[in-house]
């Protein structure tokens, strides 16, 4: 583990360098009740009260973004060797014990996957990031209390972990699908009715959650939102094509992207079915192999697993993000692991692959990280990978302004408002630029590079 954090640390570096962007301005920087712990206070009873107090102590700590980096930091550590942990665990339960290096090498693929620093770097990617890591605890007390016979462990240790989990982020709620997943593993014949005594108060918590989500007119408010969207049918083939495309994200190292601007999917085409039935497909061959393959099993239905809330239930206005795939990486990250464990050949040979695959993976995300130094170069690098998304040309075009350039900040508005014309935040930010209205007095542009003289 002590290797685990080295690296890592190492591979996040380059994120100490980022500054706040897209939803870190409304929900850290614009929100009065994250400024101070008092302020939070004042606040409560709100939604995902945790989150927001770590946001409090970061502003209360006058640390600045370095403070924000490292919490997120310190959380993704501490999510890498949560992930170790428990890994190492379930590789002994199956029929095929796997050594302790297959669980490293699954959390250093965890922890080094460039597709996690919108989860690290990104500071509102914290909500993941966080909730993810009480929820890699939750899972491991419960897997250590079952091994142990110790119920503290399992009826009060793991259930307080995934409160806290839910008080982060709302998707915590599938946890106990996960642990009847982990449950599965267990050399023992799996009972449901043994593994719902286990979990019985973590379906009583999952209970109170959605009573309490049900009960807050901000999150029914939320809701009637959602439901408004797409119908159930339509909400299917785009949460299938999203699907898709997060999957998509775990190979390709260089196609990451902030803002993939994925469109929903406007009726019954073959390609939508086809991605539907390929997911049906999936998790069906998951649970019928789960005895004889439990380990690619296992991979495919955690990996579904942690995508369900995220989309599969209610609609989402952006169909994905490279967070979501924050805990959904485990099980594919276990199984690469398990890969390199299995090698034939002599052991430096599989070493040597694994330094390999991790100075890749360590030097993707230092440079991924690297896209998050401004929101020029945040941007920027969303309209060179998605030309068509009008919110990130018209985003560039703000930060272009800001930046005194403003002959670049006009055209990319002017795009923007010509690739979405119902959207009329550029067509009035090009107007106010060419005013001298939209860039702050103390932006420090001259008149001749930056707003227009007043």
């Amino acid at each position: 583990m002590a290797a685990l954090v080295l690296v890592t640390c190492a591979a996040y570096a380059t994120s100490f360098a980022g500054t706040f962007q897209f939803d870190d301005w409304r929900v850290i920087v614009g929100d009065l009740h994250v400024q101070s712990l008092a302020a939070w206070w004042r606040s409560m009873p709100g939604i995902r009260p945790l989150l927001k107090l770590t946001y409090a102590l970061d502003h209360q700590s006058g640390l600045g973004l370095a403070g924000f980096h490292a919490f997120n930091l310190a959380v993704h550590l501490a999510s890498a060797c949560l992930a170790y942990l428990l890994l190492e665990r379930l590789g002994r339960r199956l029929p095929r014990p796997l050594p302790a290096s297959a669980a490293l090498a699954a959390a250093l693929i965890f922890a080094l996957h460039p597709v996690q620093t919108e989860a690290v770097t990104y500071l509102s990617g914290r909500s993941a990031a966080l909730s993810g890591a009480l929820a890699l605890g939750s899972a491991l007390a419960f897997t250590a209390g079952r091994e142990g016979g110790r119920w503290w462990l399992v009826h009060l240790a793991s259930p307080l972990l995934m409160a806290l989990s839910l008080l982060v982020k709302e998707g915590a709620v599938v946890l106990p699908a996960a642990l009847w997943l982990i449950e599965a593993l267990a050399p023992r014949p799996f009972s449901w009715r043994a593994s719902l005594r286990a979990t019985s108060v973590h379906l009583s918590l999952a209970a109170a959650a959605a009573g309490a989500f049900l009960a807050s007119p901000t999150y029914r408010g939320m809701l009637a939102a959602s439901l408004s969207l797409r119908p159930p049918g339509l909400q299917l083939l785009t949460q299938a094509r999203a699907t898709a495309w997060l999957a998509g994200q775990l190979v390709p190292l260089r196609g990451l992207v902030a803002d993939p601007a994925l469109e929903p999917v406007a009726s019954w085409s073959p390609g939508p079915i086809l991605a539907a039935l390929a997911v049906a497909v999936a998790l069906l061959a998951g649970f019928l192999l789960l005895r004889r393959r439990p380990l690619p099993a296992f991979a495919v239905i955690w990996f579904l697993c942690w995508l369900a809330p995220q989309g599969w239930w209610l609609p989402r206005p952006e169909l994905a993000s490279e967070r979501q795939l924050y805990l959904a990486l485990l099980g594919p990250a276990w199984m690469a692991g398990a890969a390199l464990a299995r090698l034939p050949g002599p052991r430096a040979r599989r070493a040597s692959l694994a330094a390999v695959l991790v100075l890749a993976l360590a030097a993707g995300t230092a440079l991924r990280s690297r896209v998050y130094r401004d929101e020029v170069w945040f941007w920027s690098d969303v309209v060179a990978k998605v030309p068509g998304n009008a919110r990130a040309h018209g985003n560039l075009g703000y930060a272009l302004a800001l930046a005194c350039r403003t002959g670049e900040a006009r055209a990319e508005l002017a795009r923007a408002a010509a690739l979405d014309p119902a959207d009329l935040r550029p067509s009035v930010n090009l107007r106010l630029l060419n005013e001298g209205a939209l860039v702050p007095e103390g932006a420090g542009c001259p008149p001749s590079d930056g707003a227009a003289a007043r």
